[in-house]
């Protein structure tokens, strides 16, 4: 069973959390779970990234949208995407160093993210390793799940971050 850790931090000027410390790989451990803010979409939010980035009818206009296989305007997947990464960064798990991706293994959208939907995402640490050829640091699989106000996931993510390890001196190493 996972665990809650953290909370939602107070938000500095610059999103990051004034109220929690960077995180080293000997922090982490599977089952740690950390939970964000929560951020509302908006549908003129929704048409204007579609318009830039994802031009299509059932993200552009509600009459289409209704017509369409979602029956209403949806933001698209990569709206989500850049929610739900926003919320992460701004979120407790604070990462000494920077949250630094080594890769995406999986990515599904499972419901449409509507307009006036309120997500969050839920981290869950899935493994923790040190490096097998990089001693300052190593490698931690997460969960990254966006749920809406109905509690239905509008996206997941499985993905790698690479972690710095703690110098001899309990600090984390630094690049």
């Amino acid at each position: 069973m996972a665990r809650a850790v953290g909370g939602e931090g107070s938000l500095s000027n610059d999103g990051l959390s004034e109220d929690r410390a960077a995180l080293a790989l000997e922090d982490l451990a599977a089952g740690q779970v950390y939970r964000s803010a929560s951020a509302v979409i908006d549908g003129a939010a929704i048409t204007a990234f579609a318009a830039a980035w994802d031009p299509q009818p059932f993200h552009l206009d509600s009459a289409a949208a209704s017509a369409s296989i979602f029956g209403g305007l949806a933001a698209s997947g990569w709206h989500t995407a850049c929610h739900s990464m926003r919320l992460f960064v701004d979120g407790p798990l604070r990462i000494a160093g920077g949250l630094v991706g080594a890769g995406v293994e999986q990515l599904r959208w499972p419901v449409p993210t509507r307009p006036g939907d309120i997500l969050h995402v839920e981290t869950e640490v899935l493994s923790v390793r040190p490096s097998a050829s990089k001693p300052d640091r190593g490698l931690v699989r997460i969960r990254n799940v966006t749920l809406n106000q109905r509690g239905e996931v509008a996206q997941e993510m499985i993905a790698t971050l690479v972690v710095p390890r703690r110098d001899a001196g309990g600090q984390p190493a630094g690049p």
